[in-house]
Parts: C-alpha cells; sequence; structure tokens
C-alpha cells in the first residue's frame, strides 16, 4: 500500500515519507513507528506528534485516535529521546530566549554640510 493511501495519511504526509524513502507501509513497518518519524523530522521538516500516531495507527489498521493511551505514551518517550540526540541545526547555535535591549542615546549634533563664511573658515586657494 503507498504512503498516499495508507489510514491516517493526509497528502503532506505522504509527501514527507515520499521524500525520506517510506513509499509503503511495509517501509515504515520495517523501521517502525518512532524512526519513520525521526527520519521525516532528520530529513528537516517539522512534524508534530499527530504523524506519530497516524503511523502507529496505519500500521495497526485502525483511526489514530484509536492508538492506547499507553502506547502513546510510550511512543512519544521514545520521540524525545530520539529528538533530544539530534545535533543543534547547522550554521547557528540552538535557540537562546531572546532579549531586547534599549540604549539611551545622546543626540546626533547637526553637522554644517556647506561651506559657510560665518563658520570662520577664511582660507581660499
Amino acid at each position: 500500500m503507498s504512503a498516499a493511501k495508507m489510514r491516517n495519511i493526509g497528502p503532506k504526509s505522504a509527501a514527507w515519507l515520499r521524500q525520506v524513502g517510506l513509499r509503503s507501509l511495509e517501509d515504515i513497518a520495517a523501521i517502525g513507528t518512532v524512526d519513520a518519524f525521526m527520519k521525516v523530522r532528520r530529513a528537516g521538516f517539522k512534524p508534530s506528534l499527530n504523524l506519530l500516531y497516524a503511523l502507529e495507527g496505519a500500521l495497526h489498521n485502525c483511526h489514530w485516535q484509536e492508538v492506547p493511551d499507553a502506547r502513546r505514551t510510550e511512543l512519544v518517550s521514545a520521540a524525545e529521546a530520539a529528538i533530544a540526540l539530534l545535533p543543534p541545526p547547522r550554521g547557528r547555535p540552538a535557540a537562546a530566549p531572546v532579549t531586547t535591549t534599549h540604549h539611551e542615546q545622546a543626540p546626533v549634533p547637526a553637522f554644517n554640510l556647506f561651506d559657510d563664511e560665518r563658520s570662520g573658515d577664511t582660507t581660499t586657494d
């Protein structure tokens, strides 16, 4: 069964799965729910936990909301542990709290843009 026709998997999720090489239910079953979710995440997409539940539901041929709470907790714990092992994004440090600093500035003096005889410059060439 292709990713586009799997239960619980919408077009956006199906596209993500195809892009990471998971084209069928068998492909997902071979690596497991959490590894399939992590493959999508490592590819740079931003899947929510709903994808995790949808993948589990697809493997068990049930609606994602029917995945038992105990199993959801296991899946979330495993996904969080895997996410914690991911390296920070390349080229920029991990996000930190944003702070804003306001500096008081003295007024900038006005500059005289043109030579003016009144300014005391009386030299001539």
